[in-house]
């Protein structure tokens, strides 16, 4: 498969399924480089969105059960995601692989909602709180021009269904409890939807000096707090 296979593959995806997208502030993307792309998620097409949107693959972190239930399994191979692993290693195992992939160039790209958003149905201009660890992984790695960029999916026409009951995706991921739970995964289909790039963060030698000791939480909380705000105050432009 070629570098290039999951973006023709998300434009195809979203033909298939007649879905529009309105992109803003594309010229904000870097065009070349390492970056690590930060969105809200509440959706299977937010991947594939996301890639058509900044028109270049990007290689996106799931959740640990996309990469044990079949069909699944194979679409998100064919993006070129990469499922996170049980809770024991995932940690570790999160950061060796994006590391990686930012040390050879590449655009990884990250839900710091975690799962919640996807399991239980969200309105379209809500978000939750954000998990910290990209912030660690954009100081930690060792990349030099790192960008960060905030994105907002904004959803402005969409349907909602039910997927799969919950506990029948405790059977490929026990180890997840959010499945130990009555009720249906949703499946959010965007008819139409907004695309907002926010302003790119980029990581400084300085940031970098800073994290150590006490400083460190407040350099990582900085970062949180500015991606959770960019992309809160485009989303509140974008959803309509």
């Amino acid at each position: 498969m070629s570098s290039d296979s999951p973006l023709h593959l998300s434009r195809w995806l979203l033909t298939a399924l007649g879905t529009r997208i309105f992109v803003s502030y594309q010229d904000r993307v870097p065009a070349q480089g390492a970056c690590l792309l930060v969105s809200n998620h509440r959706s299977f097409m937010d991947a594939p969105m996301l890639m058509t949107a900044v028109e270049r693959p990007i290689r996106f972190a799931c959740h640990h059960y996309m990469g044990q239930v079949p069909v699944m399994r194979d679409i998100v191979n064919s993006l070129g995601a990469f499922p996170l692993e049980e809770p024991t290693r995932r940690q570790q195992s999160f950061f060796q692989q994006a590391s990686g992939l930012l040390q050879s160039r590449q655009v990884v790209g990250v839900f710091p909602e975690g799962g919640p958003p996807m399991v239980s149905f969200t309105q379209p201009n809500t978000m939750g709180d954000f998990q910290r660890g990209f912030a660690h992984l954009a100081i930690r790695a060792p990349v030099r021009d790192l960008a960060v960029l905030p994105v907002a999916i904004a959803s402005i026409e969409e349907s909602n269904n039910s997927a799969v009951p919950l506990r029948v995706l405790s059977f490929f991921d026990p180890s997840e409890p959010l499945f130990d739970q009555p009720g249906w995964h949703p499946m959010v289909v965007y008819r139409r939807a907004s695309i907002l790039i926010g302003r790119p963060w980029w990581i400084t030698r300085s940031q970098r000096e800073q994290y150590q000791g006490k400083q460190a939480k407040t350099v990582v909380a900085d970062l949180t707090h500015y991606c959770h705000e960019e992309i809160a105050s485009l989303l509140r432009h974008g959803c309509y």
